[in-house]
């Protein structure tokens, strides 16, 4: 079987079981260097003990000093040896001439080391010397005669250092069994050590997991929504490219801070609270933006969270449409039909001669026309919520409804954090529910009254009506997410898209409704910072 076929539990089992092998091999290597130092040190002191003995000794005094001294010397040098356990003893006069050595030819003869001239210097010292028998450790001592320290010879001490394949002989038993037994105990953790890592890996194999990360990855990027996660210790996880270009974030911030890349995007609020938030409008990075934000649990255990969102100039469209853009075209058309009949009389009244009655119809539906669009556009600064005014008002005209306008409303900028958008969908939804009020209740004089009054300091916001009301009981449900109080058509989220605006804008609302005799909602945001239409 090819290494890259093998299960990934046989892998990590194999590539453990040889880092075990390689980590016994340089532990073994360490060990018995060490012990080889050791060796060596209690050599130096045997061979310095071993040579200060020969030399104070009272026959080796006399008999360096006789001719053929060697003949008493060399054996009891050898008996010395044999009680101290060492390889050689060497002794020599101060002619260099050997009185003991382990070669017996080489007695009486003169030596001619070069390593030996210190110690003829009354010197004590050590030197390694290489030989065909391996490395000896040597301890030089000079032999003086009496008291006044004259010298009258040398005795050198040697003993083998054993080499490393020595050592390991030594200890072959005990190097075998520790071998054994940590390849036997290897040998089983790294197994189980593989399940467990397999395990973890949801007996997935190395392969599956890459391509299951490829895709993942793939559909993160390729979705049209942004999506951000971090652990629980506030650590990037994912943040794909729909969100970089939404934030103009560029380069690789997985595994940075959230708060270092972007300081409000509510997800460590979700992870200390462990609470999901879903469809929120919250500003990031200067823009507005719908959020939903889930908590990720493992387990039970919480490990971090999930923010998954859309820009909120598409959630702003969807908004419109929800609340009254649509109310546009429907107020066009209604306006055309309205002309059309006016333009049918009057062609009508031409024809029948009527010329100054016809002139004077024209010129009253002109005027009538003109002068709602000229008031709006006095008082409203916007043209977005003036047109939304505007189609109101044609809309309450086709109804049978009569929207109002107060002569004395101005709207000159908008509260701080709000725009024209937020405006159309507040005022939208508010007169659109108004309408729906009227749909079951039949009554003659129909009317919805509309004030907008901006100062420095607060712009309020008036909408009343005269409609049916709303129960008591549904007074606490009202801006709850998909609450409707029994219309067949209604969404639930009108009032529920006004009280986020309100709670955005940092504002207050406030609702006063009296069943069978009408509704009024009076908001009122403060004027801080506002920005000039």
């Amino acid at each position: 079987m090819h290494m890259k076929e093998m299960p990934i539990r046989w892998k990590i089992t194999i590539l453990a079981y040889v880092v075990v092998i390689f980590s016994l091999l340089i532990c073994g290597i360490i060990v018995i260097a060490n012990i080889q130092q050791q060796e060596e040190k209690e050599l130096r002191l045997r061979s310095m003990s071993t040579a200060r003995t020969v030399a104070e000794l009272a026959e080796v005094k006399a008999g360096i000093q006789e001719p053929d001294g060697w003949k008493n010397i060399s054996p009891l040098a050898e008996e010395i040896r044999l009680i101290n356990n060492t390889d050689y003893i060497v002794i020599m006069d101060m002619n260099r001439i050997r009185y003991s050595h382990p070669v017996k030819d080489m007695l009486g003869q003169p030596s001619f080391g070069s390593d030996e001239d210190p110690a003829f210097a009354e010197h004590i010292y050590f030197s390694k010397a290489k030989g065909e028998a391996g490395t000896f450790i040597r301890a030089f001592i000079p032999i003086l005669k009496d008291e006044q320290l004259n010298q009258i010879g040398v005795v050198m001490v040697g003993n083998k250092i054993p080499a490393f394949k020595e050592i390991m002989l030594g200890f072959s038993r005990e190097i075998i069994f520790i071998v054994i037994l940590i390849l036997i105990v290897g040998l089983i953790s790294s197994y189980i050590l593989a399940n467990h890592i397999k395990k973890q890996m949801f007996h997935l194999e190395p392969h599956e997991i890459k391509r299951m990360f490829e895709e993942r990855t793939a559909t993160f990027h390729s979705i049209n929504e942004g999506v951000i996660a971090i652990d629980n210790e506030d650590f990037i996880t994912i943040f794909n490219e729909k969100a970089k270009k939404i934030f103009n974030v560029t380069g690789e911030v997985s595994g940075r801070p959230i708060r270092s890349v972007l300081k409000d995007t509510r997800l460590p609020e979700i992870v200390e609270r462990n609470q999901p938030v879903y469809n929120e409008q919250i500003m990031v990075s200067g823009k507005i933006i719908l959020s939903t934000r889930i908590p990720i649990q493992k387990d039970g255990v919480l490990i971090g969270a999930v923010a998954i969102f859309q820009d909120r100039t598409e959630v702003a469209k969807l908004a419109e449409e929800l609340t009254g853009v649509k109310s546009f075209v429907e107020a066009l058309r209604v306006q055309n039909h309205e002309h059309m009949n006016k333009l049918h009389t009057i062609a009508g009244l031409i024809q029948l001669g009527k010329s100054e009655k016809a002139y004077q119809l024209a010129f009253e539906a002109s005027e009538e026309h003109e002068s709602i669009a000229l008031f709006l556009h006095e008082i409203i600064k916007d043209d977005a919520v003036a047109g939304l005014l505007l189609s109101k008002i044609r809309r309450g005209k086709e109804l049978g409804i009569h929207v109002s306008v107060d002569h004395n409303s101005n709207l000159d900028g908008f509260p701080r954090g709000l725009d024209h958008h937020d405006f159309v969908l507040l005022l939208g939804n508010l007169i659109e529910n108004a309408f729906g009020a009227f749909e079951e209740y039949d009554i003659e004089n129909k009317h919805i009254d509309i004030s907008i009054e901006q100062t420095d300091d607060v712009c309020s916001i008036l909408v009343e009506d005269n409609s049916c009301g709303i129960r008591k009981e549904n007074l606490s449900n009202i801006y709850d997410k998909g609450f409707t109080a029994g219309k067949q058509d209604g969404t639930g989220y009108g009032l529920y898209l006004v009280n986020q605006i309100v709670e955005k804008g940092q504002g207050k609302i406030n609702v006063s409704s009296q069943t069978g005799e009408g509704t009024s909602f009076i908001i009122t945001f403060p004027m801080n910072e506002e920005d000039e239409l």
